[in-house]
């Protein structure tokens, strides 16, 4: 392994190993869905050095920081290797409890929640949109802010990420704060790429928005469609259930943005380059191959880096924002 990548395991007794010349390979996963970053790596095993759960893996690139986290699981065979898997402080936000929160902002609900579970947070980006009402019974912390966060970009077009900066998580604007000083494409630390266009997973041209009346007793109906895409594709519904206190024309608004988000064919592409420790999930890129007239910003949906020997590359997937 490339004494570029530095790797330390902290016991949290007091005791630091640098590993790194140990390790044989290892893989840092992101995602912008809301998920723990992971960590997936192989160690010679040493009798000096004492691998346990919960002990605390840093990892580095150059000096440069990647991953901040715990080790969740240990798994030793016959031979002189350990396989190590880490996730960073987000995993503990799999736990599942129930809150009722009204007018809230996704911001404010992250400083809520990491708090009570203990998490630390540092930089969080203010989402101004003020939620009316967010609730789970019984839920995921992960599944109550993920339905925060598209709330957010359901009502104001605005991307944020919520995500673990080696050490403390953090929410920025993916548009305005993660925007990379970096190219990829022709000439330019690519080797291999895939590209989709699709209508399966997140394109409508039906919309269906339901309001229950409290005076009527009835549900109030709003909807929007697009003919012309109707006919090309067939009609794809999209349909959800609003607040009982958002009025007409926020229902409206909704609608519009709705459109402007979803009916729309949505596009992937998969990039293989050489390793580039600035790219993590949530962030935007610009992306030149020429051969696809494709010359825009992306956003990285998930990152896979892989080390291996002496070998460092990242594998990404984008999508058009």
């Amino acid at each position: 392994m490339s004494r570029l990548l530095q790797v330390l395991l902290d016991d949290t007794l007091g005791t630091v190993w640098d590993i790194s010349e140990l390790v044989s390979e290892a893989t840092w996963k992101t995602t912008r869905v809301i998920q723990p970053g992971s960590l997936d790596f192989r160690m010679i095993a040493s009798p000096q050095i004492t691998v346990a759960n919960g002990n605390i893996v840093r990892v580095k690139w150059d000096e440069v920081p990647l991953f901040y986290g715990y080790v969740f699981s240990i798994n030793r065979g016959q031979g002189e290797e350990i396989s190590i898997k880490c996730y960073d402080q987000m995993r503990y936000l799999n736990a599942k409890d129930t809150y009722v929160f009204k007018n809230i902002t996704a911001a404010a609900a992250v400083k809520r929640i990491t708090d009570d579970v203990g998490l630390k947070w540092g930089h969080v980006a203010d989402t101004k949109y003020v939620i009316p009402t967010l609730m789970g019974d019984g839920k995921k912390l992960l599944d109550i802010l993920s339905e925060a966060f598209d709330k957010t970009v359901i009502n104001t077009g605005i991307i944020y990420t919520l995500y673990d900066e080696f050490g403390a998580l953090a929410v920025r604007d993916c548009a305005k704060e993660m925007k990379l000083n970096l190219q990829l494409g022709d000439q330019s630390l690519l080797y291999s790429y895939s590209y989709e266009h699709s209508i399966d997973s997140d394109t409508y041209n039906y919309f269906k928005l339901v309001q229950d009346n409290q005076e009527t007793g009835h549900r109030n109906v709003y909807a929007a469609k697009d003919e012309a895409n109707i006919a090309k594709w067939g009609k794809l519904i999209y349909y959800d259930k609003v607040d009982d206190n958002q009025n007409a024309a926020q229902i409206n608004k909704l609608l519009d943005m709705l459109q402007k988000l979803k009916n729309r064919e949505t596009r992937r592409l998969k990039l293989d380059v050489l390793g580039q420790p600035q790219l993590r999930a949530g962030c935007l890129v610009a992306v030149n191959i020429s051969a696809l007239g494709m010359n825009q910003d992306f956003l990285i949906d998930e990152c896979s880096h892989q080390f291996r020997g002496g070998e460092y590359t990242t594998s990404i997937d984008l999508k058009v924002i």
